[in-house]
């Protein structure tokens, strides 16, 4: 794809104006990083508060009464009992179990308002419109823009322009407003901080962009640093760490499936390859191979698709995401291994250019998430 091609989002030109430098990304032109850099862009997220422009992600409604029922036969996770105001992490299935995508939502009472990965937006639009079109209103919400302020003083800044927003814990959102803008503000990102996502009109997320800036507290972040600041708080990368290969159990993302959806509970299966989800849940079917955190016990970055080894140099998996992680200081790495070597404390090897790097299984996320749970 050429540059001519590329989407841009409302705020591009904001971020050449701050001197991003600037890649492809999901169809469009995307800051990786802004003159400041990522290990600084990394750390001040980590220490204040930054802005991401993520506004390439799908936003859509999902209306009607049967909108509920009709979202949850396409995932393992729990939609008609989510209360009004809250938000829940979801998982998008094909029919044999395998992820088509991660996702957000949440219940607004009028609809369920859904944010998917920009790279998979089309797809994801095309596939519920396919599968429950006939049930309820899938509306895309292609005019909106979406921001990110993620860090520990970044609910200082958006409650001097957003007073109220504070009362936000985290996995809720509510609708506000900003000088007539319509705004929906969830309590959530992807960083492992505290922080907001923003969904904005397109028209006005730049201005918003420069009164989010003007605060004192807040610095642009580029896709290099939300990168590296999702690695270190454990979370997956669609199209990395997860894909239409990966079932939810094998990619152990279980927290995501709650009781009611599992065996015996009150809805139990009912969503794509459930019989074959299911079966690996309860321990009917073995796992070929589970996600796990890993440490380089050497100070040497070990990157994706590096091939992990046991301690007899027999291939046991391979590296999905992995570089030396800015706040942990020392190389971190998520992958998937055979089941047996999946426990935390078990020592294996990453082959980088030829040499064995020892590595050891640990617990993730890799640095402690610090959401505001009230």
């Amino acid at each position: 794809m050429s540059d001519t091609d590329l989407l841009q989002t409302p705020l591009h030109a904001l971020h050449i104006e701050l001197g991003a430098r600037m890649v492809p990304f999901a169809g469009y032109s995307m800051p990786v990083q802004y003159p400041a850099g990522l290990m600084a862009e990394h750390h001040h997220t980590r220490a204040a508060a930054g802005l991401f422009d993520v506004s390439h992600m799908g936003q859509l409604r999902l209306v009607g009464p049967e909108a509920a029922a009709a979202f949850e036969s396409l995932m393992p996770v729990d939609v008609i009992d989510l209360a009004v105001g809250k938000q829940r992490y979801g998982l998008l299935l094909d029919d044999e179990g395998g992820i088509i995508d991660d996702l957000m939502f949440v219940n607004r009472g009028t609809d369920l308002f859904v944010i998917v990965n920009g790279a998979c937006k089309v797809g994801d639009i095309a596939h519920m419109q396919a599968r429950i079109g006939s049930r309820c209103q899938v509306i895309p919400l292609p005019d909106r823009g979406l921001l990110a302020l993620q860090g520990p003083q970044a609910v200082t800044a958006l409650q001097r322009l957003l007073p109220g927003v504070e009362k936000l814990v985290f996995m809720t959102g509510a609708a506000f407003d900003w000088n007539g803008a319509d705004l929906f503000i969830t309590r959530s990102g992807y960083t492992g901080e505290d922080g907001f996502e923003i969904s904005v009109p397109g028209d006005r997320a730049e201005a918003l962009a420069r009164a989010l800036l003007a605060q004192p507290e807040v610095k642009p972040i580029g896709l290099g640093a939300r990168n590296s600041l999702r690695l270190e708080a454990g979370l997956c990368l669609y199209g990395n760490d997860i894909d239409v290969t990966t079932t939810p159990v094998e990619a152990a993302l279980t927290w995501a499936i709650q009781k009611v959806r599992r065996t015996g509970g009150a809805r139990a299966g009912g969503f794509p390859g459930a019989a074959r989800i299911l079966a690996q849940l309860d321990g009917r079917d073995a796992l070929p191979r589970k996600r796990v955190g890993l440490v380089a016990l050497e100070r040497v970055p070990v990157r994706e698709h590096t091939e992990l080894q046991n301690t007899d140099g027999e291939s046991i998996g391979e590296v999905t995401s992995g570089l030396l992680g800015p706040s942990a200081d020392r190389p971190v790495a998520m992958g998937y291994v055979r089941p047996e070597h999946a426990a935390v404390g078990t020592r294996i090897q990453a082959l980088v250019r030829g040499k064995p790097v020892p590595m050891e299984v640990t617990a993730m996320p890799f640095v402690p998430n610090r959401y505001h749970r009230g």
